[in-house]
């Protein structure tokens, strides 16, 4: 009994203390590819990943602060979503079954002429941010007006956050011109410098948006800064027949010819793009940020997501924003995507779902300069996590637990999130103050209330 004890003291001495000790019946770390370990656990301190081993040699090697026991679940990357608008959550609905143009241009920027304002930005990237640890995405790229509220807003709630410096040419509450939206948004990357969860694209609206002296411009930036290029191209046919007629040129060959087609592009939708294009894409190391749910229900298009692969671009998911999509839901983009790709090349083998949640999570952190970071479950990376419960009725049996990620979970069997390593949702809670919630609905229903109003006004 006393060399026992003895033997017991010299291993607790020599065992290694860490923050967290999360054990999983599965782990699916994205790399290896279509790796999934079982019974397996994961080790965290200072916000990182300390290790990943079987539960048993963890348990020998590590003495944690906590341990989270999590026998029925399967623990993946923290989803990221590529390409959102987060505080478009407060148009949610207004435009249904319109297209493209009539959406914009009926509904949504006239609503945003007279609602958009800092206050707007803050309340409706609060609601979206909730509404994705919800369902398991730790990162989101942003794409709209006041990214400084839009990044105090994520970062409040604990997300990982990529604001974009928007340009566009015409004026708006937020801004005058094209440069005075860059030097807005380049004023708030310096305000938030210090923030190691904040991040910044440089992010033109559209080609059809932005003049050519602007996106010269946002090209020398990027090189200047090393920072990704986040900007809708090739989302609609009408969008590039107008661009023939307007510069004699279809908008990818455009933005190719201002510098922009390398591999700091992010070129959101590519839905309609010829063999040259993606062969130009791949080339240039350029990604392409997928999003299915919008493009189908604005009637734009299905991309040829298998194509791309096939080229070797790389691809990544996104949800659009709410007012076009009406989730932030990247589960069932994912879903989505690969389901379309399969119906469009004809071949059921195409996106498997090994590369479907590649392309959610370490494809998106590719893209906006985060792979050495996020994306993978590898020590040393960022601990953002997410764990699916797979013992609910939806999902049993369970022959294949990343087939069943991709085809049979939905949003309502995430349990847990962690980003850096921070605990954001606790079976199924979000671990924020009651208060902050209630003052989010709350907010939502007035500015629904206002929106209501401008709709319903006389037309001057």
């Amino acid at each position: 009994p006393r060399r026992t004890g003895a033997a017991r003291r010299t291993r607790a001495a020599t065992m290694q203390t860490v923050d967290t000790l999360i054990e999983c019946r599965w782990i699916v770390p994205v790399r290896p590819a279509g790796a999934v370990l079982e019974d397996h656990a994961i080790a965290i301190d200072a916000g990182r990943i300390a290790a990943v081993a079987p539960i048993a040699a963890a348990r020998e090697r590590y003495a944690a602060r906590e341990r989270v026991q999590l026998a029925e679940h399967v623990v993946t990357p923290g989803l990221v979503n590529a390409h959102t608008h987060a505080a478009m959550t407060l148009l949610r609905g207004v435009g249904d079954d319109l297209p493209l143009m009539r959406w914009l241009k009926e509904r949504i920027w006239p609503l945003e002429a007279a609602l958009a304002s800092e206050q707007f930005v803050y309340d409706g990237t609060r609601l979206a941010a909730l509404e994705m640890l919800r369902a398991g995405v730790t990162c989101c790229s942003d794409m709209y007006f006041y990214p400084q509220a839009a990044l105090r807003a994520l970062r409040e709630v604990g997300m990982r956050a990529v604001a974009g410096i928007i340009a566009i040419e015409f004026p708006t509450a937020y801004a005058s011109d094209a440069e005075d939206y860059l030097r807005k948004g380049l004023a708030t990357r310096d305000e938030f410098r210090g923030d190691a969860l904040a991040s910044f694209t440089l992010a033109p609206h559209a080609p059809y948006t932005v003049a050519d002296g602007t996106l010269e411009r946002i090209a020398i930036l990027a090189e200047e800064l090393d920072l990704p290029i986040h900007t809708h191209v090739h989302e609609t046919a009408a969008e590039i027949e107008e661009s023939r007629q307007r510069y004699g040129a279809r908008p990818l060959a455009r933005l190719d010819r201002l510098g922009l087609v390398s591999e700091r592009l992010i070129a959101v939708h590519a839905v309609h793009l010829d063999d040259a294009e993606v062969a130009l894409l791949a080339s240039r190391g350029a990604s392409v940020a997928h999003c299915p749910a919008s493009n189908l229900k604005l009637a734009s298009g299905i991309a040829n997501v298998g194509a791309l692969l096939r080229a070797g671009v790389n691809v990544a998911f996104g949800t659009d924003g709410a007012a076009s999509n009406n989730r932030l839901d990247l589960l069932d983009e994912m879903r989505l995507a690969a389901l379309l790709a399969k119906g469009l090349a004809d071949d059921a083998a195409v996106l498997p779902a090994a590369q479907a949640l590649e392309c959610a999570t370490l494809g998106a952190a590719r893209a906006l300069g985060l792979g050495d970071r996020i994306g993978s479950i590898e020590t040393g990376k960022e601990a953002d996590l997410v764990a699916f419960a797979l013992n609910e009725v939806e999902t049993q049996p369970c022959y294949d637990p990343l087939s069943h990620l991709i085809y049979a979970c939905g949003r309502e069997h995430v349990s847990d999130v962690w980003v850096a390593g921070r605990p954001v949702v606790k079976k199924r809670q979000l671990a924020l103050d009651a208060d902050v919630t209630r003052e989010v609905l709350a907010s939502a229903a007035a500015w629904r209330q206002k929106a209501q109003a401008h709709l319903q006004a006389p037309a001057a």
